[in-house]
């Protein structure tokens, strides 16, 4: 007998999975040999974590491509959260000039974004629980295109503050309920390369952003910054309505185990019949549970729990020293000191994209190589063994930083110099690393509140983030940037 043990999740709840030639067992409840036939014949095994229904719509029964899909266009709301949220940066100066403000108060534009992207997703989650993932996709996703088209027509600080803040909450879910969606259509041994596509685009989304509105605030009116935002919110609106499929909703946790041995796999798939194009327009509940402030407070709890408390943590203090920080002070940092324009600090974000982008090709294949052959040759599987590939995260963050830092304070002013964005590069490639693997490890460690492990983590990325810019630029102007990377 092979068993495959997951380390229990808050809930003290512990799945194992028992194969053997009369039976399949999965958290003490048996299948039918007809679903172990169809979901053989599907799949190739019956090696898979969690075992999937008979039904064709059940997410896990996708075909490859229309998982990819919906997870990519997930992925791509995400990172137009944080994108929105950074790509105003190279247009601080005009703002202060129209609006008769200081560049400083012009960033409290950016900043109330990460304080908002913090707090308002675990208001959608409860939602989304209620109604399904999509109605909630496409709501937002015009929503923030309406609020996007108001930006355009401020001719006030307080009213493009509103927009701002408006946009934010509306563009925001699937910052929490992103791990959700990758739980409901992957496998446990596809998670972190998916959960990998999640984070990636939350990671780069914040360097893309200035990157490419530099080249733009250079050469257009800033109004064409919401504009095209707005334009790209709409495609998404378009995508969801007719690509997005719903991903809740057709299995419970022991759903899997719920076929009647007498309801062979053939009936269930003729009775259960796809979603008809027309049902994308209908918003209907689908899970009578009342709305109660426990539902919205919920996954709080989760800080109770190391194993998901203590990767939150070392992931939002990485994610705020070594992309926040980094990002924030460009302008400052490298644009003052190379005296660069608009356009030569947004290429400067190039290095963190890159490192990212490096890291996440690293980390999510990585990661489910290594559980793989870990596993194999332990005879057992815990999420704990994920965590080994973290530590050289580390190191690339602490290397980095200190590279960033130093060679920063020795460049000659008004002579670029390459070096602080090798430093960056290194930074952010550990930094991607570092968020798969955690983010990866906790959902493991609670796969049945994925969603709430998302808000969770979220939360305390989001808050973190938020304080960083108000206390790490003192800390360059009171030490120097060498100091400061060696705080960090």
């Amino acid at each position: 007998m092979e068993e495959t043990r997951q380390s229990p999740c808050p809930e003290g709840k512990e799945m194992i999975h028992t194969h053997n030639e009369d039976a399949t067992q999965t958290c003490g409840s048996y299948i039918s040999e007809e679903l172990k036939a169809y979901i053989v014949q599907r799949h190739g095994t019956l090696e898979l974590d969690p075992l999937p229904s008979s039904l064709p719509q059940d997410p896990l029964n996708w075909p490859l491509w229309m998982k990819n899909m919906n997870m990519l266009m997930v992925a791509f709301h995400t990172m137009m959260a944080t994108f929105s949220a950074a790509a105003i940066i190279p247009a601080y100066s005009v703002f202060a000039e129209k609006y008769g403000i200081s560049i400083h108060q012009a960033s409290y534009l950016t900043s109330v974004q990460i304080l908002t992207m913090g707090i308002f997703p675990q208001i959608w989650s409860p939602i989304a629980v209620r109604f399904g993932r999509k109605p909630i996709f496409l709501v937002s996703v015009l929503g923030a295109c309406i609020c996007n088209i108001g930006g355009c027509f401020c001719h006030t600080y307080a009213t493009q503050m509103v927009t701002r803040i408006l946009n934010t909450i509306f563009i925001c879910p699937p910052l929490g309920i992103g791990s959700g969606v990758v739980t409901d259509i992957f496998f446990r041994h596809e998670r972190a390369q998916k959960m990998g596509w999640w984070t990636l685009m939350t990671t780069i989304g914040t360097p893309l952003g200035p990157f490419l509105y530099g080249f733009l605030i250079q050469r257009a009116p800033y109004q064409w910054m919401f504009g095209i935002f707005a334009i790209v919110n709409f495609c998404q609106f378009l995508g969801y309505l007719f690509l997005g499929s719903e991903t809740m909703g057709f299995r419970t946790p022991t759903s899997s185990t719920s076929t009647s041995t007498s309801t062979s796999p053939a009936a269930t798939i003729k009775a259960a019949k796809p979603a008809s194009w027309a049902d994308s327009f209908k918003i209907r509940r689908i899970n009578p549970a009342p709305f109660t402030l426990t539902s919205f407070l919920s996954y709080l709890n989760l800080a109770l729990h190391p194993s998901v408390l203590i990767p939150a943590i070392a992931y939002a203090l990485v994610f705020c020293y070594a992309n926040i920080a980094i990002i924030v002070m460009m302008p400052l940092a490298v644009g003052e000191k190379f005296h660069l324009d608009a356009q030569g600090v947004g290429l400067q974000y190039l290095a963190i994209i890159l490192g990212s982008i490096l890291g996440e090709q690293f980390s999510g294949p990585a990661s489910d190589w290594f559980l793989a052959r870990y596993s194999a040759r332990a005879g057992v599987r815990v999420a704990t063994q994920r965590l080994w590939l973290a530590y050289p995260g580390f190191a690339a963050v602490v290397t980095g930083l200190v590279v960033w830092g130093v060679q920063l304070q020795n460049a000659e002013d008004g002579v670029w110099n390459v070096t602080p964005m090798v430093g960056a590069a290194i930074a952010s490639f550990g930094n991607q690393i570092i968020t798969t693997t955690l983010i990866t490890y906790a959902v493991d460690s609670c796969p049945l509140r994925s969603s709430e492990v998302g808000l969770f983590v979220n939360l305390l990325r989001q808050i973190w983030g938020f304080i960083g810019p108000f206390y790490i630029p003192v800390m360059f102007e009171t030490l120097n940037f060498a100091a400061t990377a060696g705080v960090v």
